[in-house]
């Protein structure tokens, strides 16, 4: 097994979670025993400037893996065609618009875990919730009420963590993630838009400011940003959401500028 993947499995089982930041969105995130693998991007690139960590080819003992929406960076169908033969447990979650390609990549039909906004599954002891995403738009199909981009709301083990995939704010965002209840851990990209990259088909996400003010909304425990180290040509500015988010709302959130592989705790509150 992979030196770092083993790592993360022989990890005890703790109160809590722990994550470990993949580059991009993607994060690993082991609750109690279940190990879960989120907007994971393990092909090789020559755009890229993070190698994977784990190869595709060495993934192995995930119990779910999830997407966010179908973008390279964030459902690698290259890489989900491999788990979806070496990990064959493994369920396998996405917005059920993209159910054609998933069974496509291999899933069986026993494994997807297709959801739509408001809908929610459970993998062992972790409950996954979905809400719209807008990326830029939330572009829901008018017949089918479908939506192309999810968020995930993931409770289980004493914590509850959120997982913006990739969007902007939108009208009656806020109050649906309130809903869930407090939030221990926030993972919000903060890569931002503009006109030359919407041009080239690249598809914008929050700016750091506008990320900053949804964590100090929310009020989590600890806010990691994302988004930021993949593509040169897309990058966002970690330091600069901190130190906006210190200014805005000093000493209120946690701030933790993630390290590609190094874990961090998301601890039950005491």
């Amino acid at each position: 097994m992979n030196v770092f993947l083993k790592s993360v499995m022989d990890r005890p089982a703790e109160s809590g979670a722990t994550l470990w930041w993949m580059g991009q969105m993607g994060f690993l995130m082991k609750m109690g025993d279940t190990v879960l693998c989120i907007d994971y991007y393990a092909s090789p690139d020559h755009r890229r400037q993070v190698r994977p960590l784990v190869p595709a080819e060495e993934m192995t003992g995930i119990d779910a893996f999830l997407g966010t929406h179908n973008h390279l960076d964030h459902m690698d169908h290259a890489s989900w065609r491999l788990w979806a033969a070496q990990c064959p447990g493994a369920r396998f979650i996405y917005p059920r618009v993209h159910e054609r390609e998933v069974l496509e990549d291999g899933v069986t039909a026993d494994n997807v875990r297709g959801l739509n906004d408001g809908e929610s599954c459970t993998v062992g002891n972790v409950t996954i919730h979905a809400i719209a995403a807008a990326h830029e738009f939330i572009d829901r199909n008018p017949e089918t009420g479908l939506v192309p981009c999810l968020q995930y709301i993931i409770e289980g083990n004493g914590v509850r963590i959120y997982h913006a995939g990739d969007t902007l704010r939108y009208e009656g965002m806020l109050p649906e993630l309130k809903a869930f209840g407090p939030v221990d851990a926030a993972l919000l990209p903060i890569n931002g838009r503009d006109g030359e990259r919407y041009r080239r088909n690249c598809i914008g996400n929050m700016t750091y400011q506008e990320a900053a003010d949804l964590a100090g909304e929310l009020q989590p425990r600890i806010v990691i940003p994302g988004h930021w180290d993949m593509f040169r040509d897309n990058p966002g500015d970690p330091e600069a959401f901190a130190d906006y988010l210190d200014a805005k709302y000093p000493g209120q959130i946690g701030c933790v500028k993630p390290r590609h592989g190094e874990p961090i705790r998301v601890e039950k509150e005491k």
